[in-house]
């Protein structure tokens, strides 16, 4: 598939129709031709949303084919109900902390950031498909103050590789806002499924003994784990490193 890398084209849908609050945007304008045909190539679809109004601006097209949901009905709760239930804690801690970086955007009146991760989500067929979620949010003073994100999901089901180690950014640099190559969505938690699962269990209290106990582990082989987690993190406490997870939004 011939994909379009260059994510030009959403920036130029931010300028075109931000001053209106996306609320005018024309879907047979010739910007959101060449965008419908784009997401078509990219097997691709995206919402623009109010965060601060929590609403639902603008969805296009593609909503339908890839998620079996037509664009006036994407509304803010329609992923709680088509995240797999083992991705939805991962989904509800992003979206807390995206909620948090924008009212730390509103209340500074200045902001933006960008936000990705994969999640496997309910398709049209209804089966589940790993998308990619790449969010992007701003603050904007026209036509009145808020904070709005752009949100693209992209169908990544072709990667073998984040299924096993999701990806995960937040961050500033928008080099990586762009259709997903496997070196983008390599980006994320450097720790293995089990050292995470480990790293949960101490955040929730329990000692190395009942963490073997849960996982049916030696309590050597937690101890070797949590200190493979510290080597990782280069924190010298494990506390230090689940206040940075939380801090990003991971736990």
């Amino acid at each position: 598939m011939d994909n379009n890398q260059d994510y030009s084209l959403f920036h130029k849908f931010i300028e075109k129709f931000s001053s209106t609050g996306f609320n005018a945007v024309n879907r047979d304008d010739s910007l959101m031709t060449e965008l419908e045909k784009t997401m078509q190539n990219n097997n691709q679809f995206f919402f623009v949303g109010d965060m601060i109004h929590f609403k639902v601006l603008f969805t296009s097209k593609r909503s339908t084919q890839m998620i079996g949901v037509d664009p006036p009905n994407v509304i803010p709760y329609l992923f709680f109900e088509t995240t797999h239930p083992d991705d939805i804690q991962r989904y509800s801690l992003a979206r807390a902390k995206l909620f948090k970086l924008a009212q730390e955007f509103f209340i500074a009146g200045k902001g933006s950031a960008l936000m990705s991760s994969n999640l496997k989500t309910l398709g049209a067929d209804g089966k589940y498909k790993c998308l990619l979620f790449q969010c992007y949010i701003f603050y904007s003073e026209t036509p009145f103050k808020t904070v709005y994100i752009l949100q693209i999901h992209t169908d990544v089901d072709w990667c073998k590789k984040i299924k096993k180690e999701p990806h995960y950014y937040l961050g500033n640099d928008l080099s990586n806002f762009k259709y997903p190559d496997e070196e983008l969505l390599m980006i994320g938690n450097i720790y293995t499924k089990r050292e995470f699962e480990i790293i949960k269990l101490i955040e929730l209290g329990l000692s190395s003994e009942e963490i073997a106990e849960k996982l049916f582990l030696s309590t050597n082989t937690v101890n070797v784990h949590r200190g493979n987690i510290l080597k990782k993190s280069g924190k010298t406490r494990v506390s230090e490193l689940i206040y940075d997870l939380m801090e990003h939004g991971m736990l």
